[in-house]
């Protein structure tokens, strides 16, 4: 190497201008760098995606990173005015998903690395760890205190409230990611690395080792995804490797440990899961029942069904013995116990205990609801803390308390039809397995009929009903404490009893019919399948009973109680009742933390309506009842139990509107007491004359049922009971979606979706939780955007598709509901299918599942069912058409026609567009179903016939020229018309703009409902003309009219909510639907509210008979709301939740919105975003036309990425500037402060201030100003941070080009300074229309604009439909 030639001699000013010149230019490439790698304008397998400049220029990168950007193709992200989300020149056949399996041997050789790290310090922490979509949970948050436990029963508690159990061929590890605090965030960016360490459970300490190797099953060893060689993203799931067996009756735990970017590592804690009986021949415990109750199903018992399901009542207890000896002989002392594992299951309903003890707060619907028939679900308890210690040796009891559930319900039908459900007596099977330090399984105590380990009794449960309620005898209760504690354990009696407390051996359950033969039966009736094409005979004589399903591990976490809420007022209503009011409606039941006191007879033995019980007056029994509902009477004060009642089944209450008094007076198997109104009903009895003063204080709350409620009331009782709550019942997944803004009204409709939402997930989706409490298709097409951005329903969702595949009929029929009901198959193309929207729910729902959950073994499972359902519509939908009177042409067609279509939407319902349209939506699912799966042939068959039907939609509703996309014969507007087809990319892309303008000219139209007209005649006119100023009513002559607004309120239905909204939102139009989603007046939100309403109603007129006040099926808007108003989405393209759409849209003037934020869950992490205007002038009236900044704040968690897209600028001198922090704040304190304050300002009641109240004695209606929690406007978290933040960058220019930027995980600042606030469009009154929207020389903007195509994309789950 030759010598370097020398340095020449330079001044001091030449160095310094020398080296100022050096750093200028360092400078400027790092901001270039830092610019162009943060926000991802390259490629996007740049690893340094988060590095700070000053990080970036430091380590000297810029060569290297200079010649990656010059090589690779720029990954420019244009969205096709506002509405399509595709990489320029995208593939699609590089978009298959291959499978993620991990195939990681385990090894003989561990390394010696302890398994119990201390001391790291990765930036990235693994958490809410998961197996099959579901998590350990130790307890469940509502969980009321222990009530008092038997004088022996067991000292020890379950280790937790729900443990996962899988089979031992399905088991699939997931988990989320949070940066750690004061991590670097260019660290935290990805997921270098992962290792998974799972090892057989010990419950205990010193009762043997784990084995070889500290008990490790396996160990994936640090499986590395970037290096030198790789850069692939985590897996969205990794799999047990297939080579490695596990045994059943196993419980392992398990935790993952993650390599940051900077190669550092983070553990999380242990967790663990069981492996439960996969096959029949697993079992070897049985059903059964008590002996009683299985006669009644036979054919030669006497009796009506009705007279058959009182003779099983009182409910049964079972109880099985694990002997002292039996154990001892099971277990040495060179082969101690270590762990012991106790599955369950029971139909209808049951809770276990284990020597006295309850092992979890669950009940009310456990097994979760499913075709019993086909699939019944089984729990897992570890009971290794009961059987472990000098304190637990000597015998030990199992016991299972049964409630009626969904299979052997009380035979009423209504609007729910329970006779056509899986029914039969109350059953159990349980067995017990015990795992020695050895390894070896032992199963004990099987379920078995006629043997001594199990013995059945009558107990305290009077009846039990998921509509009725439950009664409970108090006496009962007390005379068989400790029944299942060894101290009571009796030999079985030889003579059958119906007796309380009279114990005897069960029997097997015994049917003599097939599964198959009630699937045709079944069939048949549904007219799926003629008579006679059966295969089976008619079974007539024997037991007729129903078949019970292949017993599979619990899919879901289950119904637990998730709050326990104090009562916000009590209100003394006289003669001993008294109401109890929670401030909200939810489900669930009372709880009486210390009982209840002592009851008292009324005045002249007079009983309120629905809290009489004739029975037990006539025997001079004690007793209380508690009434559930969620709204009063307005007539009377007292609940309003018709719009709660069971099945739908009432008398029309005190004003007898809907239906005549007497209505049910003839109805078959109707509870006496009940007062006409099929009542949500729990009884308290002690049937005797005499009682001690202590004897209802052991009553504590109902178990088997659940009711949905604000209300109750309790009767009679000198004082009302002390300490008392109610428990919030739904199932246990967790909840990770936020919304909050400066609006109340906005805030308020939110609560009341999320308030629904709550309500009506106990197993099921449901449409309300009192009424059917059934999962409708409809429902769960409008609302599930909604309930995936709350909740996690990734378990859920997956259980919900397998019970429609379960119902599903043999010429590929999809149903209605995910239980076959015969409810509406009227409204479908015949041959079994449920309408085609609803019938449609088990494909779209599993496109969505995939976006947000990215579990490909779903779509593995699910895809030959799907796609014998788009079968059935190729060969059936057009001659299916036709029969229901829709001819080719649609000539006579005038809307309205046979279907449920945009369900209970105010416009003329076009029936044929969503016939049809969710026919092209089934062929898309097949389509991107197919994709993921590398399908070519399939994909591309699918893709063709969707753009077929596509075509023809087009063709038909564009026939007449007026671009309107209505049918050809329309004479008034319908929906869903222009708001679906535009939303689902139905339109041709040429007509969109002509389609979107003439929307506008849609007006709104007068409203004369019942209730409605009736508030107007009790309304004086003082107030009547109020409402006039205010733009709530409308004055013609002399006469007030409630009225329907298009552009200020909602007309639309279940569908059309969502697509208006969005559509409006993503085109340009946010401000329009604003001011829609804010409006006052009939038809809003705003409306509920000032009727006090805390859950989403049924409909936007209020019903005082009818329909419901807790139903979620317009919920659509609170998607909207987080998508669009704050700006957070899961990404159309996206699988897993990886990436979301950060998308805010402002409104034009402040006076409509200030603020808004939102959290987004995903199995990523949480994302979340909060936008702000500042600098806002003192003076409101500027509001509509100053200059402000938006400050802007994003977050990223770990391995997660966002497509950041803006509006335009509003001014030529807008500017936008991005900066994000080198290190992470600590996200929890800021989060934990921001609750706090939140909390205060609801506390303080700062959310809607009033409502109308309903004077009885002068039948007129006042206003009453109150303070309320609901609708409370709090800022986000995201602004007590105050970190350092890195120097800015400008992207002005791409927000102008509409460039989306990627951006990786961190945490993100954007300041818009010299934002243009503008005045609202006010359009032409509350009735009116748009003119300036619809005007010739109109220009939309951008969406009109744009060259791109206007189709829908194979990858996008969003516009699927």
């Amino acid at each position: 190497m030759p010598p370097l030639p020398p340095i020449p001699r330079l001044g001091r000013r030449t160095l310094l201008l020398y080296g100022l010149g050096i750093a200028i230019v360092l400078i400027s490439l790092g901001n270039i760098m830092w610019s162009t790698i943060h926000l991802n304008r390259i490629g996007s397998n740049s690893w340094s995606a988060a590095n700070s400049k000053a990080q970036f220029i430091s380590e000297g990168s810029f060569s290297n990173s200079l010649r990656h950007s010059a090589s690779e193709a720029v990954n420019i992200v244009k969205f096709v005015a506002y509405g399509g989300m595709f990489p320029e020149n995208h593939d699609e056949s590089a978009n298959a998903i291959i499978d993620d399996r991990i195939d990681s041997k385990s090894k003989d050789a561990r390394q010696e690395e302890s398994l119990n790290h201390t001391g790291e310090s990765g930036s990235i922490i693994p958490f809410e760890l998961s197996i099959n979509h579901l998590k350990l949970i130790t307890h469940a948050p509502g969980k009321p205190p222990t009530p008092p436990l038997p004088p022996h029963a067991s000292s020890s508690v379950p280790s937790e409230d729900f443990l996962p159990v899988v089979r031992p061929n399905e088991v699939t590890f997931r988990w989320r990611h949070r940066p750690r605090v004061g991590s670097p965030a260019a660290d935290a960016a990805r997921v270098k690395a992962y290792r998974i360490v799972a090892r057989r459970f010990v419950g205990c300490d010193n009762c043997g080792s784990k084995g070889d190797g500290d008990g490790v099953l396996w160990d994936s060893d640090k499986v590395v995804l970037i290096d030198n060689e790789h850069d692939i993203d985590l897996p969205t799931s990794i799999r047990w490797p297939a080579e490695i067996a596990l045994d059943i009756g196993h419980m392992i735990e398990w935790r993952v440990t993650l390599w940051d970017m900077a190669d550092q590592p983070s553990t999380s804690s242990w967790t663990k899961f069981a492996v439960g009986p996969e096959k029949e021949d697993d079992w070897k415990g049985e059903w059964i029942v008590h002996a009683i109750d299985m006669t009644t199903f036979h054919s030669d018992r006497r009796g009506d069904a009705c007279e058959k399901w009182y003779m099983r009542r009182p409910l049964p207890l079972f109880r099985g013995l694990l002997p002292s000896q039996s154990l001892q002989s099971i277990l040495h002392d060179d082969d101690p116990l270590v762990s012991a594992l106790l599955f369950v299951s029971g139909l209808g309903s049951f809770r276990a205990t284990f020597d006295g003890v309850p092992l979890s707060p669950s009940g009310p619907i456990d097994p979760p609801f499913t075709d019993y028939s086909q699939r019944v679900s089984y729990r897992g308890f570890d009971v290794t803390n009961f059987l472990v210690g000098d304190d637990n040796v000597g015998s030990h009891v199992v016991g299972i308390t049964v409630g009626s559930g969904w299979w052997d319900h009380r035979p009423v039908t209504g609007m729910a039809k329970p006779e056509l459900l899986a029914n039969g007596p109350l059953t159990v099977i349980a067995q017990l397995y015990l795992t020695t330090a050895s390894g070896k399984v032992h199963i004990t105590m099987p379920t078995k009929g006629s043997t001594a380990t199990w013995q059945v009794s009558r107990g305290h449960i009077k009846e039990s009903d998921l509509f009725t309620g439950e009664m409970i005898d108090l006496s009962t209760l007390t005379e068989m404490e400790g029944w299942d504690t060894s101290s009571k354990w009796s030999i079985a009696e030889t003579k059958l009893s119906p007796s309380q407390n009279h114990w005897s051996l069960p029997v097997s359950y015994i049917t003599n019919i097939t599964q198959r033969e009630r699937r045709e039966k079944l069939s048949v009736m549904a007219t799926a399948l003629d008579k006679s094409e059966m295969t089976t005979r008619t079974t007539r004589s024997g037991y007729l009973a129903s078949p019970i399903g292949q017993l599979v591990p619990s899919e879901i976490p289950p119904i637990l109680p998730m709050e326990r809420i104090a009562p916000d007022e009590i209100h003394d209503l006289g003669s001993g009742r008294w109401l109890l009011d929670f401030g909200r409606a939810f489900s669930g039941m009372l709880h009486f933390d210390e009982g209840l006191p002592q009851p008292i007879i009324p005045h002249n033995n007079i009983y309120p309506r629905a809290h009489g019980f004739g029975d037990a007056s006539e025997k001079r029994w004690s007793f209380i009842t508690v009434v559930y509902g969620e709204s009063l009477e307005m007539t009377t004060g007292d609940i309003n139990r018709v719009l709660v009642a069971g099945m739908g089944l009432h008398d029309g209450g005190p004003r007898h509107n809907a239906e005549p008094e007497g209505a049910q007076d003839n109805a078959f198997c109707f509870p006496d007491d009940h007062d006409g109104i099929l009542t949500q009903k729990d009884i308290y009895v002690y049937p005797s004359e005499s009682i001690t003063s202590d004897m209802f204080s052991r009553a504590r709350q109902s178990h088997f049922t659940t009711h949905a409620f604000r209300f109750a009331e309790i009767c009679c009782t000198a004082e009302p009971p002390t300490n008392v709550h109610a428990l919030m019942y739904r199932t246990a997944m967790q909840e990770w979606g936020t919304f909050d803004s400066s609006s109340v009204l906005i805030n308020g409709g939110y609560e009341l979706v999320k308030n629904s939402m709550r309500s009506n997930l106990l197993s099921v989706q449901s449409d309300c939780p009192h009424r059917e409490k059934l999962p409708y298709g409809g429902d769960l097409i409008a609302n599930s955007p909604a309930a995936m951005h709350m909740f996690d329903m990734s378990a859920f969702y997956k259980k919900t598709i397998r019970d429609w595949m379960d119902a599903q009929w043999d010429n590929g029929a999809y149903t209605e509901t995910s239980v076959w009901q015969d409810l509406n198959d009227y409204a479908g193309i015949g041959k079994g299918a449920g309408e085609t929207v609803w019938a449609t729910a088990p494909p779209v729902l599993t496109v969505r599942h995939m976006q947000h959950y990215g579990d490909l073994d779903l779509l593995k499972e699910s895809i030959g069912s799907h796609t014998r359902w788009l079968e059935f519509l190729n060969k059936e939908f057009d001659s299916g058409m036709i029969k229901m009177g829709y001819d080719k042409k649609l000539k006579t067609y005038r809307g309205d026609g046979s279907g449920l279509g945009d369900w209970l939407a105010l416009p003329v319902k076009d029936t044929y567009l969503t016939h049809t349209g969710f026919y092209m939506a089934s062929s898309r699912c097949i389509a991107y179903i197919s994709n993921k799966l590398g399908n070519t042939k399939m994909r591309k068959k699918s893709v063709s016939l969707a753009e077929l039907i596509r075509n023809r939609i087009s063709s038909l509703y564009l026939w007449n020229g007026r671009d309107t996309f209505t049918y050809p014969m329309a004479r008034y507007p319908s929906t869903p018309g222009p708001e679906m087809s535009l939303f689902a990319r139905i339109v041709p892309g040429e007509k969109r703009c002509a389609v979107l303008k003439n929307w506008f000219r849609r007006k709104g139209e007068t409203w004369d409902g019942d209730e409605e007209t009736l508030f107007l005649n009790e309304l004086d006119s003082s107030y009547a003309e109020q409402l006039v100023n205010a733009g709530v009513l409308i004055k013609d002559d002399e006469d007030y009219l409630f009225s329907v607004s298009q552009w200020q309120g909602f007309g639309e239905g279940i569908f059309s909510i969502r697509y208006a909204l969005k559509t409006l939102s993503d085109m340009g139009f946010h401000h329009i639907a604003l001011r829609k989603a804010s409006g006052i007046g009939f038809g809003t939100t705003e409306y509920m509210l000032t009727h006090n309403a805390t859950t989403m109603w049924e409909t936007w007129w209020r019903s005082e008979d009818v329909y419901s006040r807790n139903h979620p099926m317009l919920g659509a808007i609170a998607e909207w709301m987080s998508s669009s108003v704050a700006g957070v989405s899961v990404h159309p393209t996206t699988v897993g939740g990886r990436q979301v759409l950060f998308w805010p849209r402002f409104p034009k003037s402040a006076t409509m919105l200030k603020f808004a934020s939102s959290i987004q869950g995903t199995p990523v992490g949480d994302f979340a975003i909060a936008w702000r205007f500042e600098n806002l002038p003192e003076d409101k009236s500027k509001y509509d036309s100053a200059l402000v900044t938006v400050r802007i704040r994003l977050l990223v968690p770990p391995g997660g990425s966002g497509m950041l897209r803006l509006p335009l600028p509003s001014s030529k001198t807008t500017k936008i500037r991005i900066s994000h922090t080198n290190s992470i704040p600590d996200l929890d304190a800021a989060r934990d402060e921001a609750n706090r304050k939140c909390m205060n300002r609801r506390k303080h009641g700062l959310g809607f201030h009033w409502n109308w109240e309903y004077d009885r004695q002068r039948k007129k209606w006042y206003t009453h100003s109150s303070r309320k929690s609901i609708g409370t406007a709090c800022e986000s978290f995201l602004f007590n941070l105050t970190p350092e933040w890195s120097e800015q960058a400008d992207i002005t220019h791409d927000v102008v080009s509409r460039t989306d930027s990627k951006l990786s995980a961190g945490l993100y600042d954007l300041i818009v300074t010299n934002w243009k606030l503008e005045k609202e469009e006010e359009g032409t009154g509350r009735l009116g229309n748009i003119p300036q929207y619809f005007h010739p020389n109109y220009n939309p903007g951008p969406f009109c604009n744009d060259s791109h195509s206007f189709d829908w994309h194979i990858d996008d789950a969003t516009h699927i439909i």
